[in-house]
Formats: C-alpha cells, structure tokens, sequence
C-alpha cells in the first residue's frame, strides 16, 4: 500500500496544512525565499505530517494544533537534511542538487538554521509549549546520535546494541515527537501521549533498518540512494554488523580493512554486499524491521478500531515495505 492511500482519512486536512506550512515560510529576502521555494519544489512523501495528523486523529478532529506540530517537525526535520548534506559533503540528495552544491556550504548552514527557528517560533506563537519539549527532547537525541556514529565510524568499533542507540537517536526520536504531538493536540490522557510515542520509536527503528538494508541492493535504483553510500561514509549498519559476527575473524578484519581505507570502488562495494548476503545480514535485518513494526501494531491494541487505528497499522507495514 501506498503512503497517499494510507493518508486518505486525512488527505484534506493535508491539503489545508501545505497551504499554512507555506505561510510559515515567507520572509523579506529575496535569497532565502528563493532557495524556501526550491526546498519546497522537491517536497517528500510527507510521512512525518502524515504521523502527527493520524495519532491526532485517533483521538479527535485534527485541526490548528496539530498543523502547528506537524511543521515544526517538518521545519526540524528539512533542517537536519540540509545540515546533514553539509556534513556529509553530498552534492545531490534523490537526485536533486544539495542546497550546498547549488549555492554553498555557509548558506546551507543558514537556511538550516532559519528552518529550525521557524519551527520552534512556531509553536511559541501558538503557545504550544508542551509541543517544544517533545521537539526539543527530539533535537538533542538527534545530535548525540549523529555523534555517536561519527565517533564509532571513525573507531570502525560498534556492536548490535549501540547500533540500535544510534539509529533511535537519530531517525526514531522525531517520529516518536511526531506521533506524541499529534496525540498531544487532541487528548489530555498522558497514557495516551506515551503510547504513541513508543509507537512513532518503534516505527522510527524500523524505517532506519530498511533504508539501511537498501544500501547493500546491488543493481536497485529505485531507491534513489546509491548503493554503497553508508560504506563510503565508513557507517557500519546492521546487516555489515550481523555479518561480521558470523564471518571467520580474518574475513571480518579484511572487510573492515576495505572500509576504514575508504574511497571504496564499486568492485569493493559489490565485494562487500555479496560479503553481506552470503552471511545472511539481510534477512536478518528484515526479521529485525519485521519485530518492530509488530511492536508498534501492538501498542495500538488498547484503541478502538478506527479510521485513523487503520491507518496507523498500515503506516507500519507500508514502513517495512517501502521500495523508497
């Protein structure tokens, strides 16, 4: 199922939410409004929106409120990618010039930073305080996981345990926010918001997992993310990472050799997916992308069958899998 089909009990209300997100964006420079409308020109599929709205719903009518959580967790989100392709040095991102590429890397950093400021102004205008602790929580998590994977990357050292911090950090952490401020906006039932928080964590790790799984799918261009990209980051993922544990020791060390020395070809880059498949990292990290998502569908167990409940365990399947 597609992520448009499993948005309809709340197509309207996105498309009165893309006419408020646009009027957050306005400003008086010339520059900024032009590379706001680039940004805007290669909008995603929305499926942090689409979260916020879907929890909201499972309580109530979305309206205003969730509007005002569901930008800024697009604002801080669109933010961290333009960071991120900074850091990473990318030149393109599904197949669009980086906001660094086409004009330079000390802008980028600017309009990243105006994103991240607008989200939160935001929510102070509307006076949804609760919505910047969940936010705020969000961005702290997001910056100690990126770290983290610096620091290990560089080591080429990370086990099955810190894999999982680091990828509940850094993805997991703002679908959780996403789906705890949509819970916010229409109840007041504490029990509830954490559900749906858990509920936006366990999605989150599971999204993480199958994009990084589409890293090792040698001849895919469905995706839009080369294959390989992490290896040349020096990122170890799960399916590298249950590989390595059960490789011969010398076959590992020569894996993790090829890696460390960077600059990796595509001969290397075949080398080590094929090393990926024969040791079964795949279908592990499937099975692993599987157990969460039926974590998250379970939660949902305690809500009355619902439009939005449908939809929500729908998001879950369409999350394990997705083709992009």
């Amino acid at each position: 199922m597609k992520l448009k089909e499993i948005s309809k009990p709340i197509a309207e209300d996105l498309k009165e939410y893309n006419k408020y997100f646009k009027t957050l964006l306005r400003s008086n420079v010339a520059l900024l409004d032009l590379i706001v409308k680039y940004i805007s020109n290669k909008k995603g599929k929305q499926a942090r929106p689409v979260l916020v709205f879907l929890s909201a719903k499972l309580f109530g009518d979305v309206d205003k409120r969730a509007y005002t959580g569901a930008a800024m967790a697009e604002l801080l989100h669109t933010a961290t990618l333009v960071h991120d392709d900074v850091v990473d040095e990318a030149d393109q991102r599904r197949g669009i010039a980086t906001i660094n590429s086409r004009w330079n890397n000390k802008i980028a950093v600017l309009i990243g930073d105006f994103l991240l400021a607008k989200g939160l102004l935001s929510a102070i205008d509307a006076s949804e305080f609760s919505f910047l602790g969940a936010i705020s929580n969000a961005v702290r998590r997001m910056s100690e996981g990126e770290l983290l994977q610096i620091q290990k990357s560089k080591d080429g050292d990370i086990d099955e345990d810190t894999y999982f911090r680091i990828i509940s950090d850094k993805t997991a952490s703002l679908m959780a926010s996403c789906c705890e401020i949509g819970a916010i906006s229409t109840s007041d039932n504490p029990e509830y918001h954490k559900i749906m928080r858990d509920y936006g964590e366990y999605i989150g790790i599971s999204f993480q997992i199958r994009d990084d799984i589409f890293d090792f799918n040698i001849g895919s261009t469905i995706t839009g993310k080369p294959t390989g990209n992490d290896l040349k980051e020096k990122k170890i993922t799960l399916p590298l990472i249950y590989s390595f544990n059960k490789a011969d020791r010398s076959e590992t060390k020569r894996i993790l050799k090829i890696i460390k020395n960077g600059d990796l070809k595509s001969k290397s880059i075949k080398h080590i997916c094929d090393f990926v498949a024969e040791h079964g990292g795949l279908e592990y990290s499937k099975l692993k992308a599987d157990e969460y998502k039926n974590k998250a569908i379970k939660l949902l167990d305690v809500f009355e069958d619902s439009e939005a409940k449908t939809a929500l365990i729908n998001f879950a399947d369409f999350v394990v899998q997705r083709k992009l």
